[in-house]
């Protein structure tokens, strides 16, 4: 009975490997080599044509030069924009920064599409501040919000949240003896911000730049929506050269020049992060403490310029929620009356309104639960075998982080727009499940990294001990080692939900035309011809979605928080 427990154990064991290898050939290895055949083997011979094609499309080579400005401009507006509010409320003293906080934290619980949409419905030709700007001045310029300043404007407000968490943390471990003793040697107080705090946080400044180029280049929503004619970047131009097949080609080789500089810039990130860290070493280490601005012109400006920023990152989230409660009237005239709670239950009380909220939890759920399993199964074999074909295994499943979701998204279209052995003969492109599948894979690498930290923190022991007790792999795994990695896969499976629930840049390549996603809902309703009622149910579901994101957000970051420490 023991001995046919155990075969049956082997068996399943070889069968979760056997399907783990399976996905990893057929949906992370197979696409990226084809498309490099669809761009450079066609009819089996090689050639540049699809290169040559691409730049000599006036369209094509503008979208390119406009991404790099956009990434280029990110690098300087965000750093800047960023250490601001990172100083302000972690290490300056300034009045009322937690509130401050607060807002500059918004963009955690509305991001992408949803964001986009929101300082469009605030600041776009028939915005609400728009509106009243041009109530007040009637020459006002009410197409100002489109083109090249507001892409920049949105993907700057949309990108500081990685500085408030990551450079926040940073500073956090700064030594504070070494500011200290500068302090002690004379030097000024913002000599010390250049000279000492500063070059402390590098390392983290030099990755998050990288980041940022990567965002800017990557870009789709922002210019999209706002962008108008005149400013395109590669995303919206692979979308629309990946709806022909004549010219899905040329959406290739953009996909792969942007894969390809992604790959470059993350290079560049691992070089900075292997030279060395910046930070301060003492023996006792002292927390960093507020410093009080001395300059007393200099402290009113910084409170001036923070509460700006502050009303910048809040503006939109306060109208969007307060329009959501407003009529079809209210929203087209910009004027805030006519108070109803029409709009949310139509939302959920009409399935037909539901459907897109019902299809996009369903999708990110789906996903995030199948991401878990995979992942599960990947750190298991690494943790326990620790041999090449284990390491190959894992890079296979890393080969998602450094592709850019444009690339991911041409490459599966192409990979399966025909008949499929890897598939058991199916065509995938066109049906419900290819947007599940990349769902899947571009959420791999990072569910991946952390089960495997929380795997490989598990003492040995436990399991030795079980299995010296006669228990099967599959029961020690169960009993032992799954009860302790729970909580942060629980955690990882709803941080994963949370990000795939409006997702619009990868959606939009793959999803079915009867199964529309909240992403794309909401981004239809941002089109000038959309019937106002329309607009007020993608209020609802962006309402809908920040209330979802804040709770996730606090359930996994909040609580940890408040954890009691010891002592206490």
């Amino acid at each position: 009975m023991k001995k046919n427990k155990i075969k049956s154990s082997k068996i399943m064991a070889y069968l979760m490997y056997a399907g783990i290898f399976w996905f990893a050939i057929t949906f992370l290895i197979y696409p990226n080599l084809n498309i490099l055949k669809v761009i450079f083997f066609q009819n089996g011979v090689f050639k540049t044509d699809s290169v040559g094609k691409l730049f000599s499309s006036a369209r094509a080579v503008k979208s390119l030069k406009n991404s790099f400005i956009l990434a280029t401009t990110m690098i300087v507006t965000v750093n800047i924009i960023g250490i601001f509010l990172v100083l302000v409320v972690d290490y300056f003293e300034v009045k009322g920064s937690k509130l401050l906080k607060l807002g500059y934290m918004t963009t955690l619980i509305y991001g992408g599409v949803v964001l986009v949409s929101g300082y469009k419905f605030v600041y776009g030709s028939n915005g609400v501040m728009t509106q009243m700007l041009s109530t007040l001045f009637p020459s006002f310029d009410k197409g100002w919000f489109e083109g090249y300043l507001a892409v920049a404007f949105i993907a700057t407000f949309s990108s500081t949240s990685n500085h408030i968490i990551f450079l926040s943390n940073a500073l956090r471990k700064i030594d504070y003896s070494t500011v200290e003793a500068a302090k002690n040697m004379g030097a000024s107080q913002f000599y010390i911000l250049r000279k000492v705090v500063l070059p402390m946080l590098k390392p983290t400044i030099y990755a998050l730049t990288v980041l940022l180029f990567i965002a800017g280049l990557g870009a789709t929503s922002a210019s999209l929506i706002v962008g108008g004619k005149d400013f395109q970047t590669i995303g919206p131009m692979i979308l629309t050269f990946s709806q022909s097949a004549t010219s899905r080609d040329l959406a290739a080789v953009l996909a792969l020049l942007l894969g390809i500089a992604t790959l470059l810039l993350l290079s560049v990130m691992i070089y900075f992060e292997r030279k060395g860290n910046f930070m301060s070493i003492s023996k006792t280490k002292s927390e960093i403490k507020k410093q009080k601005i001395n300059n007393p012109v200099i402290n009113v400006i910084v409170h001036i310029l923070a509460y700006i920023m502050f009303l910048l990152y809040v503006i939109p989230v306060v109208f969007v929620v307060i329009f959501s409660f407003t009529n079809a009237q209210s929203i087209s005239s910009g004027t805030i009356t006519g108070f109803t709670l029409t709009n949310y239950i139509d939302v959920f009380s009409n399935l037909e309104v539901l459907k897109p909220f019902i299809t996009s939890a369903l999708y990110s759920f789906g996903a995030s639960a199948l991401v878990v399993i995979l992942a599960l199964g990947v750190s298991r074999i690494i943790h326990k075998y620790k041999n090449k074909w284990a390491a190959m295994l894992e890079y296979s499943m890393l080969i998602p982080w450094i592709l850019p979701n444009t690339l991911i998204a041409i490459a599966l279209i192409t990979a399966f727009d025909r008949k499929n052995i890897l598939v058991f003969g199916n065509v995938l492109s066109g049906t419900i499940w290819l947007l599940l599948i990349a769902y899947v894979i571009v959420k791999i690498p990072f569910s991946l990294r952390m089960l495997k930290a929380t795997f490989f923190s598990i003492d040995s022991e436990l399991e030795e001990a079980a299995t010296s007790l006669g228990a099967t792999p599959f029961y020690t795994f169960r009993k032992v080692i799954f009860p302790i990695i729970f909580p942060p896969t629980m955690a990882i499976l709803a941080l994963n939900f949370n990000a795939l629930l409006a997702d619009y840049d990868l959606t939009v390549f793959l999803y079915h035309p009867l199964m529309r996603t909240l992403g794309i809902v909401i981004r239809s309703a941002t089109s000038a011809e959309t019937l106002k009622d329309s607009q007020a149910i993608s209020l609802v579901y962006s309402v809908v979605l920040m209330i979802i994101a804040a709770v996730t957000l606090y359930f996994i970051y909040g609580r940890a928080d408040k954890t009691p420490k010891k002592g206490k």
